[in-house]
């Protein structure tokens, strides 16, 4: 069968850059060093050990040793073999390629372009199905329809759609002058072949092209339009084809990934409209599954996008429909909620609207403020559970607790699981230590209020040992206020631009706040001073000086290229923090609210938490990179 000359092979190595390969799929960040860095696509880890070196053509996983070049990386993360790994970074990179005979294979010939040729029909399809939804008389259904869910023709342009006429060959005519084949029609999931001939697939409906994060169109959604359509269901997708696989693609990534990756947050909505509706309103991290419950391969693209991990927790809102469907797909998500490492909410309209028609009945400001009042997952699959309950009875009060607590199973967040078992004993009407006993029945411990003076955990390997009795300073929920500890003691005279935003109350721990409030009060010095240190040492209480010191002389986590990056990003992420918890009281105090009885308290804190979450995201903008030195 034919073979890609070894040269060719040779210069898509060359051309093919690994960091633009690489992030068709993971989202990349800087490492220092000319490196890049991401989580791993290819096992599931929180903390990114991906690394990627553009100047070497390398990627290597320091998790579970993956590595190679850039054809090496489509072989893996597509399943393809060599031959059309090196094709498909051809095509991106433009590289014609040229094919000689082996002679050592008698087998089947494979087609070395089919994919390219089926993007490339599936490109034709789309111009052609816009084409006709922009002029064809017979599409002023479909253009009506867009009209009367609230978008105009510049959206419809934006989202590419189309309109299929009716006519049985119409596409599959105009595909084939341009020569593609039957086979490669069908293949492709554009045509459908019966003892008749071949036919188009969509007939008289309204398209939504289906893209990868490449934009490169991989199938269509399409919606009925006329009672007398051969496919039943109003809402019909692309078959499973070589190209597209259902479970595997989120329509309107193409137009999310960035914004997904820069905000880590990705709103899941149940339709093409409901998308539209949310990106015209200025929700842009909105994407919606294309005729397939939210599972794991979605949920595997979103945290490649978000880079989710310990330090930096993204958010994940899904939108549900508020009767009894909507609640058990909320229920779904919550089971399968481990999937990510950030933080997941649901936004339910209490009218049941969706966001299309939300913006229909109320305007754009509806879907944002919907978004935005978004609750954690697990309350609203408690309401729901609870719903089950008679709680003014007794034995219905001890069922409710019985059912309740095994949703505890699912927080992530263990620190958070007592926040949610007083919650449960509070939404309920009886003591937290009935819940806590249930809870622990199930987790097969001693009850919680029995280790209330157990001793504190042991730190964390090469951190500092606590010096009073509660959380260890060592522990993990620490290990942000250590880093910017260290930052302030090792350069102080670099740190002092960003530590005037500094204050006792970013620290959590007694240890790093009397550590901080002693660094303060000696001053920033405007250069390096070697008295500096010993000054804030003598002012210290004996038992904390041990922890100063190791502070100064541990080696700092970060990687970015600069010390000043490198402080920069410590004391900036300690920020996030603390803009997080502030952002976190306020929902708390939102939730408590009546948007009716106390309309003014309602709008200024609404108010506050916009401007906390916008400050919040720059933070963690700068704390990614740190501030570049001009």
């Amino acid at each position: 069968m034919p073979r890609i000359k070894d040269e060719d092979i040779q210069l898509v190595r060359e051309r093919a850059r690994i960091d633009e390969v690489v992030e068709g799929y993971v989202t990349l960040k800087s490492a220092g060093g000319g490196a890049r860095k991401g989580l791993c696509p290819f096992h599931d880890e929180k903390s990114p050990s991906f690394n990627v070196r553009p100047a070497q053509g390398f990627y290597h996983c320091f998790g579970c040793g993956a590595g190679g070049d850039s054809i090496k990386f489509l072989m893996e993360i597509e399943g393809l073999p060599f031959a059309e790994a090196v094709e498909r970074l051809a095509t991106k990179f433009g590289i014609q390629l040229r094919y000689e005979e082996d002679g050592r294979s008698s087998g089947p010939r494979r087609d070395p372009r089919q994919r390219q040729r089926l993007l490339e029909a599936h490109a034709a399809a789309g111009e052609y199905y816009a084409s006709q939804l922009g002029s064809a008389p017979e599409a002023q259904v479909a253009r009506q329809f867009i009209k009367d869910r609230g978008f105009d023709q510049a959206a419809a342009e934006h989202f590419t759609l189309g309109y299929a006429p009716k006519d049985r060959q119409s596409l599959t005519g105009f595909l084939k002058n341009k020569g593609f084949t039957d086979e490669e029609l069908v293949v492709g999931g554009l045509a459908r072949r019966t003892s008749g001939g071949t036919f188009d697939v969509f007939q008289g409906r309204l398209l939504w092209p289906i893209k990868e994060m490449t934009g490169e169109i991989i199938g269509f959604g399409a919606r009925k339009l006329y009672d007398d359509d051969f496919m039943a269901g109003k809402y019909v997708n692309t078959s499973e084809t070589p190209l597209y696989k259902k479970t595997q693609v989120l329509y309107g990534i193409d137009l999310a990934r960035r914004q997904i990756s820069g905000a880590s947050q990705a709103v899941v909505v149940e339709g093409y409209t409901d998308v539209m509706a949310c990106h015209q309103a200025g929700v842009t991290t909105a994407i919606a599954t294309c005729g397939t419950a939210f599972g794991e391969g979605h949920a595997r693209i979103l945290r490649r996008l978000m880079l989710d991990h310990d330090a930096f927790r993204g958010e994940v809102v899904f939108t549900f429909d508020g009767d009894e469907a909507g609640q058990r797909a909320a229920v779904k998500s919550f089971e399968g909620d481990e999937e990510f490492v950030g933080q997941t909410y649901v936004a339910v309209e209490p009218r049941g609207m969706d966001p299309c028609d939300l913006r229909m009945a109320d305007g754009d400001a509806a879907v944002r403020e919907l978004i935005a009042s978004r609750i954690p997952l697990y309350r609203f699959v408690l309401d729901n559970t609870l719903k089950q309950y008679d709680l003014d009875r007794g034995d219905q009060r001890v069922d409710a607790v019985r059912d309740a607590v095994h949703l505890a199973s699912a927080i992530r967040d263990v620190s958070k699981v007592d926040a949610f078992l007083r919650e449960v004993a509070g939404r309920i009407g009886v003591e937290v230590e009935q819940v806590r006993a249930e809870h622990q029945k199930i987790k097969g411990k001693p009850a919680a209020s029995s280790r209330r003076n157990a001793p504190a955990a042991e730190p964390a390997s090469g951190a500092p040992a606590p010096v009073a009795s509660g959380p260890s300073f060592g522990a993990p929920q620490f290990a942000d206020e250590r880093e910017a500890l260290k930052a302030l003691a090792q350069h102080p005279h670099l740190a002092r631009q960003f530590a005037v935003d500094l204050d006792e109350d970013d620290f959590t721990h007694p240890v790093s706040r009397e550590i901080f409030t002693a660094l303060k009060a000696q001053g920033w010095p405007e250069k390096p001073d070697p008295t500096w240190i010993p000054r804030v040492v003598e002012a210290l209480p004996e038992a904390l000086r041990p922890i100063l010191s190791r502070a100064t002389v541990e080696p700092l986590l970060a990687q970015e290229s600069t010390t000043v990056q490198v402080v920069s990003s410590s004391i900036f992420r300690l920020q996030v923090l603390t803009v997080g918890r502030h952002v976190a009281d306020v929902k708390s105090r939102l939730q408590r609210t009546n948007p009716i009885d106390d309309a003014d308290a309602y709008n200024r804190m609404f108010g506050e938490l916009i401007a906390l979450e916008q400050q919040h995201r720059e933070l963690r903008e700068k704390a990614v990179g740190g501030v570049v030195p001009s």
